[in-house]
């Protein structure tokens, strides 16, 4: 009887476990993971970050293999402003004008629900110049600044923005139709933005960054980077 009544107990105690294990199967699978605010790891040349850092957010863990085989589980309440910004990100480190090629390629799977951006965030090395490409996006979500028109650039089509947050100037390059995969040729975004708009100049890239900026995710959302690669020359 005392065992009967301890199996009872556990049955259903044994399918939250699964159903928890379920839902966090990859980060306790993979090689690092962390659910700490700013956890990090550093691997292959690039730097993993969990970068949990807009007001009101919920849990989030980051998992990873490698720097190109790594996800995000985020559980972040439906209300507005951006929470966080889990990210893969490599330095380059050169002036524009002595970058040559400058080439990312991406596979993402990504969730039907909640608000959230697929992007690219390039910085200048003193950080004064944000470059951000949003290759899909999910729900209620916007970039900052005024509308520039339509652009085809490094294999894509965007719509661009110009903007501030107040401490930076912020360029967003939104791909007209959503996408999971494929590349981006970097180096003619940049030269486009010097040469032809003059809204910077020979500038030193710093950061080339990419991961997923989450507003929402209600509930728990997985959000996974199959595969992902920066080359400069």
């Amino acid at each position: 009887m005392q065992r009967a009544a301890r199996t009872l107990f556990l049955t259903p105690l044994i399918a939250l476990l699964a159903l928890i294990g379920f839902a966090a199967a990859p980060a306790q699978a993979a090689t690092w993971s962390s659910s700490d605010q700013w956890g990090t790891w550093s691997n292959g040349g690039y730097t993993l970050y969990n970068n949990i850092w807009g007001s009101g957010a919920g849990a989030q863990t980051i998992w990873a293999n490698s720097y190109s085989d790594w996800g995000v589980w985020a559980n972040h309440p439906n209300t507005g402003g951006i929470k966080s910004y889990p990210n893969a990100k490599k330095v380059v480190g050169r002036k524009i004008s002595a970058i040559s090629t400058l080439t990312s390629t991406y596979n993402v799977t990504v969730p039907s629900s909640g608000a959230y951006n697929t992007s690219y965030d390039i910085w200048d090395s003193n950080y004064d110049y944000e470059i951000m490409l949003w290759v899909n996006k999910t729900g209620p979500v916007g970039p900052l600044g005024t509308a520039q028109g339509n652009v085809t650039l490094g294999g894509h089509t965007w719509s661009v923005y110009k903007g501030s947050n107040g401490a930076n100037e912020v360029f967003s390059f939104i791909r007209t139709a959503n996408s999971t995969s494929g590349s981006v040729d970097i180096k003619p975004i940049v030269n486009w933005i010097k040469n032809t708009k003059g809204w910077f100049g020979d500038v030193t890239i710093g950061d080339v960054q990419f991961g997923y900026e989450i507003t929402s995710s209600a509930g728990g959302l997985d959000f996974r980077t199959n595969s992902f690669g920066v080359s400069a020359s």
